[in-house]
């Protein structure tokens, strides 16, 4: 597979991830297995998807245990990147970026990775009562203790733009120009998928301009750009998308032409191409920093995600993306 670099530091990955979340958390809790989990990380890491992205809070806990039993067997294939600041609770997450629980944090995920470093430790949300620099400082005084190689940030205000109208990365971009001052960022998670493109707008301008690298959260659209979901088919109660605004009935059935579009331009490439492998080489073609991090707990679909980046979009495949109309949730 090709590789892609993150940030200043030149850590190279695979140009395709794999997002574990899938594996344990915010997904139908009936099709989890952890076994099967183990087989699809086994799979990515012979097909050279090399980064391993989790988090402290999925599961919570259990996703990095899952990832500490193959990186026990395969620490050198791997790119660790997991997060910390959010605490999860019966019915409520709140952040926590007190320095001192930070480092605690890390000492408990390098523990339960069964590793001795973390390659990219992100910062997954900031605690609205520490000033975000006291906990950067925090993180970065673990890159100087060796536990740490590089330190990422993930956005904030994912949905609540979209109503107001204002620009969705605004806030995010504020944190980075802190941070930076403090240690530089070397990688910036964010959403960004054909139906999600507000990441183009300022996120991944700033983050080339800085070379940052840019890791593409949810590329396939929670599932949706895949073409394999029915409108109407409904979620466990436990599953994000049961309450997700373009995961209604309503909203499935009319956004259907985004998957046509990308039915379509699969077909001109192929026997065997999908809308999900065109989803994923769109977001390739959005700049050489830029690494999609698709979820997956099926070997099937972890070999079908990292095929996709050989997958080479034309010019007029771009074009037709760009044409394909805007998602429609449920306040629109």
């Amino acid at each position: 597979m090709e590789r892609r670099t993150i940030g200043a530091g030149a850590l190279a990955v695979g140009a395709v991830g794999l997002g574990c979340m899938p594996m344990s958390w915010a997904y139908s809790s009936s099709r989890q297995r952890g076994e099967e989990s183990l087989r699809t990380v086994h799979r990515a890491l012979d097909l050279g998807t090399t980064l391993l992205d989790t988090a402290d809070m999925y599961g919570p806990f259990t996703n990095e245990l899952l990832m500490g039993r193959v990186l026990k067997e395969r620490r050198p294939d791997a790119f660790v990147s997991t997060k910390v600041g959010l605490l999860v609770g019966e019915q409520h997450i709140v952040a926590n970026g007190r320095p001192g629980y930070v480092k605690r944090a890390c000492d408990a995920s390098l523990r339960r990775l069964q590793t001795d470093v973390i390659d990219l430790y992100q910062l997954h949300r900031a605690d609205p009562e520490i000033p975000v620099e006291e906990t950067w400082g925090a993180m970065a005084e673990l890159v100087q203790a060796g536990k740490v190689r590089a330190l990422g940030l993930c956005a904030v205000g994912a949905r609540g733009g979209r109503r107001s109208g204002a620009r969705l990365h605004d806030a995010t971009i504020r944190q980075l120009q802190r941070v930076q001052q403090v240690f530089p960022v070397s990688a910036v998670q964010a959403e960004l998928s054909v139906w999600s493109p507000e990441a183009l707008e300022t996120l991944l301008p700033w983050c080339e301009a800085r070379g940052v690298g840019f890791l593409a959260a949810m590329p396939l659209g929670n599932g949706f750009l895949t073409g394999t979901l029915t409108p109407g088919q409904g979620f466990e109660p436990d599953d994000v998308r049961a309450r997700h605004p373009r995961f209604t009935a309503e909203m499935m059935a009319a956004n259907q032409p985004i998957v046509v579009g990308l039915r379509r331009i699969a077909a001109r490439h192929g026997e065997g191409v999908t809308p999900a492998q065109v989803a994923i080489a769109w977001v390739l073609a959005q700049g050489r920093h830029v690494v999609p991090v698709p979820g997956a707990k099926r070997e099937r679909w972890a070999a079908e995600n990292a095929r996709a980046e050989a997958l080479r979009l034309t010019s007029e495949d771009l074009a037709e993306v760009a044409e394909l109309p805007r998602a429609r949730g449920s306040w629109d």
